[in-house]
């Protein structure tokens, strides 16, 4: 599998999509509008982004979006579905938008990306947030949908065990966090089975580095469409795991916070 830093003029795998994404309609943490989404892919020569905001139990009680815990379940999900409609709404035809879930459970911090049809799938599931990886593991399986561990080396969390998961992202672009990209490519070819993602996980214009995602021969257009490409592995991965991204961005002319520098262990 290649890994590319950035998009080369000239290249015949030139359909790049976004495997992770956050809008400000759902995530708490995002302040990237749907509008503000589409602009930036566009111009980065993006084709298809996978909306994967939050489903967790701080995206339901927020001072941002309001206390939703007294929501019916499919009142928690009509609302977290309502980002990809804005998306989709701001996108037209202009740019593919896929429907994705980045899944934190009530039982441990870490965060799962979902890909497949997984409006239907968290409306047939109540309980989500309550159960454990293994059973998660199970009713997604069960579902047809892909499991992704994101970030799985990032501080606080804590690696799933490979047999339950499908794969991990191996390249997460966040410039505020050390997903310490390196290890969890390591770690990814240690276990044959696990599918290689990565996604930029964009958040917001102020330091969102557009760096993350795949490149493919054809458009992916639909759900069904990515999980065949995932499987597939005829993918070329962009971002490069052995590049800190908040270094990337800095070179790039961008501007990291303080805080953010500390963290990701540019400054003491």
């Amino acid at each position: 599998m290649i890994y590319l830093s950035q998009q080369k003029k000239g290249n015949k795998l030139n359909f790049k999509t976004e495997l992770h994404c956050h809008s400000t309609t759902v995530s708490k943490c995002a302040s990237a509008t749907p509008e503000t989404i589409v602009e930036t892919y566009l111009a980065h020569g993006y084709t298809t982004v996978v909306l994967t905001d939050h489903f967790s139990r701080f995206t339901f009680n927020n001072k941002k979006h309001g206390d939703r815990r007294g929501h019916t379940h499919a009142q928690r999900v009509d609302f977290f579905l309502d980002g990809t409609e804005a998306l989709r709404a701001a996108a037209g035809d202009r740019l593919f938008v896929i429907q994705g879930c980045e899944l934190r459970l009530n039982t441990d911090d870490n965060d799962y990306q979902i890909y497949g049809d997984s409006g239907d799938f968290l409306y047939a599931n109540p309980d989500i947030m309550d159960i454990d990886i293994a059973e998660l593991s199970r009713r997604t399986h069960e579902a047809g949908l892909l499991l992704i561990q994101a970030h799985p080396f990032r501080n606080e969390m804590r690696i799933s065990d490979p047999r339950l998961l499908d794969g991990i992202e191996v390249y997460n672009g966040a410039v505020g966090h050390d997903s310490r990209n390196d290890i969890a490519l390591r770690w990814a070819e240690r276990y044959p089975h696990l599918i290689r993602t990565s996604g930029s996980d964009y958040h917001r214009t102020s330091n969102g580095l557009v760096s993350g995602g795949i490149v493919t021969d054809a458009p992916i257009t639909s759900n069904t469409q990515l999980i065949s490409v995932l499987r597939s592995g005829g993918y070329t991965i962009l971002g490069d795991p052995y590049l800190l991204p908040a270094k990337r961005f800095i070179a790039e002319g961008g501007t990291v916070k303080e805080e953010e520098m500390r963290r990701v262990g540019l400054i003491d």
